[in-house]
C-alpha cells in the first residue's frame, strides 16, 4: 500500500508542478524523467588503445597476449594518470617523490658516444735487457796477475782495464807470431812459393790470437816490437755494472771460465703478468706506463716488445715483456714495478657509467630519467668495458638520462624486482607488471612477504645477516632460523645482534632470499617503501 501511495503523490505531484508552469496538457507532457548523470568527482572510463610489451620493448598488439616468458603484456588506456601513458613504456615507471629523491641522493648521468678506452693494470719487475749482458770468460789458461776493477756493482766504460793475464799459452802464440813476420819480411825476395808457405803461417798464429780475443791494438804492437808480452790487459767490451764477479787476484782459471759479468742498463726490460681474460687486449707496440714504488709520482713510458706464449697455470697470467729508457739508472733489476697499458677501440661508442648498470646476473638494466621523480627500468644489452664506462649495444639512446648513483636503493624503494617482473618468487603467476610504488590506478604482482624476529647475527662483509623469524603466512613457512641477504647494505644501519625487527623480503634466485625494507631499533631508514 505505501508503494502505491509514493506512486500516486509522485503522479499527482508531477502533474501539479506542470499546471503551475504552463497550465496546459502540453507543457505538463515536458516533464519527462531524464537519465540520471554522473556525479562530478567519478572517474571516467578510459579508452583501451592497445597491449605494450611489459618490458618495455618496441612490440604492441590490440589483443592480449603473453611475452616468452609468460608474462602478459600492459594495457594502455587513451590518457591516463598524469598523461604518463602516452610515454612508451610508462606503465613501467617507477615513481618517487622528490623529497625522497633528496634523502637517497640521486644522481643522473647523460648517454654519451664516447672512445672506450681500458687501462690494463699488471704487476711486474725490472729485469736487465738480456741482449745487454755481457761475460768475461778468458779462452786459454792462465793466471791472474793483476785486478783493476775489484768490486761488484763497479760501474765501467767501454774499454776500461779490467785485469791483467798471465799464460804460458799466450806467450807462446805471441812468439810464434812475431817469428812468423820477421820471416815474412826476410823472404822478401824469396820465391814465390817460400813467401806463401811463411804467410800461411803468419796467417795462423794471427787467427789464433784473435781467437783468444786479443784485441787489435794489441797484436800491432806485437808486429811492430816483435816481442812477447808476459802480461796481457783485458777490457770491458761495453759500458755497463759489474753485476758478478768471480776472479779472484793471483788465481788460475780455466778455458771458458767466467770471470765477470757486465750488464749494460741503459734500457731495461719490465716482466709483467697480465690476467688471461685481459691478454687479448695486449698487442705489442703497444705504449704501457710503469709506476716504481721507489720513486712515487714519477711515471716511466715505454712500450711492449713481446708477449710470451705460454699461460703460467698456477696464476692463470701470461707474461709480457716491455722496454724503457734508463736515463740515470734510476731503475734497478729486481725491483717491483706497475704496469699499465693503454687498449681498446679509439673510435666512439655509446656509454653508459658502469655504476648507472644494476646486473641481476640474468639480466642488465638501467633507471631512465624521463622527468623529476619518473624513471623506468630498461633492459640493456651491454659491450666491452673500460675503468669506468661501459659500452651499450642495445637498450638507451644517446642523450638519455640514467641514474649512477643510489640506483639500488631505488631498487628497494620501488620494488624494482617486481616491475621488471625477473627477480620476484610469484612473478611467473603474476599477469601485470607493478605500474608505480603506491599507484592506486593498477595492483602490483605479489613480489614480496613479510616476516617479523631477532637477528641473531650480522656478516658485514658478505652483506648477509642471520634471523630467527616467526612464521610466513605468504609463504607457508613455519618459524625457522635462517640467512638472509640484503639488497643494499645501507638497510643494516646501527643493527646489532639480538635486535627485534621486522622485514620484507623477496626471492631474488631459487633459494636466494633478499631483504628489501627492514625496520628495528637501529636499523636504517631512507625513507618509506610504499611498494611493498
Amino acid at each position: 500500500m505505501a508503494a502505491i501511495a509514493a506512486t500516486i503523490l509522485a503522479t499527482g505531484g508531477g502533474y501539479w508542478l506542470g499546471m503551475r508552469n504552463g497550465g496546459s496538457e502540453q507543457s505538463a507532457a515536458l516533464v519527462v524523467p531524464q537519465p540520471a548523470t554522473a556525479p562530478a568527482g567519478a572517474k571516467k572510463e578510459r579508452k583501451l588503445l592497445y597491449y605494450r610489451n611489459p618490458m618495455g620493448l618496441p612490440d604492441t598488439s590490440p589483443t592480449p597476449k603473453k611475452d616468452p616468458m609468460g608474462m602478459d603484456y600492459i594495457a594502455v588506456y587513451e590518457g591516463g594518470e598524469d598523461g604518463d601513458e602516452s610515454t612508451p613504456g610508462s606503465n613501467n615507471l617507477i615513481k618517487i617523490s622528490t623529497e625522497k629523491i633528496q634523502k637517497l641522493g640521486v644522481r643522473v648521468a647523460a648517454v654519451e658516444l664516447r672512445p672506450l678506452e681500458k687501462i690494463v693494470r699488471a704487476v711486474g719487475r725490472i729485469e736487465p735487457d738480456e741482449r745487454r749482458l755481457y761475460t768475461i770468460a778468458p779462452k786459454f789458461e792462465g793466471y791472474v796477475e793483476r785486478l783493476h776493477v775489484n768490486v761488484t756493482g763497479q760501474a765501467v766504460a767501454k774499454g776500461q782495464p779490467l785485469f791483467e793475464v798471465y799464460s804460458p799459452e799466450l806467450v807462446s802464440a805471441q812468439r810464434e807470431y812475431a817469428i812468423a813476420v820477421q820471416g815474412m819480411q826476410a823472404m822478401q825476395e824469396a820465391g814465390s812459393e817460400a813467401q806463401s808457405s811463411m804467410k800461411r803461417l803468419t796467417e795462423a798464429s794471427l787467427l789464433r790470437l784473435r781467437n783468444w780475443d786479443i784485441s787489435e791494438e794489441q797484436v800491432k804492437a806485437l808486429a811492430k816490437s816483435g816481442e812477447a808480452k808476459r802480461t796481457l790487459t783485458f777490457r770491458s767490451p761495453v759500458t755497463g755494472i759489474v753485476t758478478e764477479k768471480k776472479v779472484i787476484q793471483g788465481m788460475r782459471f780455466m778455458p771458458g771460465e767466467v770471470l765477470y759479468q757486465i750488464a749494460d742498463l741503459s734500457s731495461i726490460w719490465v716482466l709483467a703478468d697480465v690476467f688471461e681474460q685481459d691478454i687479448g687486449l695486449v698487442k705489442v707496440g703497444a705504449k704501457v706506463r710503469i709506476k716504481i714504488n721507489a720513486y712515487p709520482g714519477k711515471l716511466f713510458e715505454g712500450r711492449v716488445i713481446y708477449v710470451y706464449p705460454t699461460l703460467k697455470a698456477e696464476t692463470r697470467t701470461v707474461s709480457v715483456r716491455a722496454e724503457l729508457a734508463n736515463p740515470g739508472g734510476l731503475l734497478k733489476p729486481a725491483m717491483f714495478a706497475e704496469m699499465e697499458l693503454h687498449v681498446g677501440d679509439k673510435a666512439q661508442v655509446l656509454t653508459v657509467p658502469d655504476s648507472a648498470v644494476i646486473d641481476s646476473g640474468t639480466r642488465r638494466i638501467v633507471l631512465v630519467q624521463f622527468k623529476e621523480g619518473r624513471f623506468e627500468p630498461r633492459e640493456v644489452k651491454l659491450g666491452a668495458r673500460s675503468d669506468n664506462y661501459v659500452e651499450v649495444l642495445e637498450g638507451v639512446k644517446e642523450g638519455e638520462q640514467v641514474v649512477v648513483a643510489a640506483n639500488f636503493l631505488i631498487d628497494a624503494e620501488s620494488n624494482l624486482k617486481a616491475a621488471v617482473g625477473g627477480l620476484s618468487a610469484t612473478s611467473g603467476q603474476a599477469g601485470a607488471v607493478a605500474t608505480d610504488a603506491g599507484s592506486s590506478s593498477a595492483k602490483p604482482a605479489i613480489s614480496g612477504h613479510h616476516a617479523e624476529g631477532k637477528l641473531d647475527a650480522i656478516d658485514a662483509k658478505a652483506g648477509t645477516m642471520t634471523i630467527t623469524h616467526g612464521p610466513v603466512e605468504s609463504l607457508k613457512w613455519p618459524g625457522m632460523t635462517m640467512d638472509f641477504a640484503l639488497a643494499n647494505a645501507f638497510l643494516m644501519g646501527n643493527l646489532k645482534p639480538g635486535a627485534t625487527v621486522v622485514f620484507d623480503f623477496v626471492e631474488r634466485n631459487p633459494g636466494e632470499w633478499v631483504i628489501v625494507k627492514l625496520e628495528g631499533a637501529g636499523a636504517a631508514r631512507p625513507s618509506s617503501h610504499s611498494g611493498h
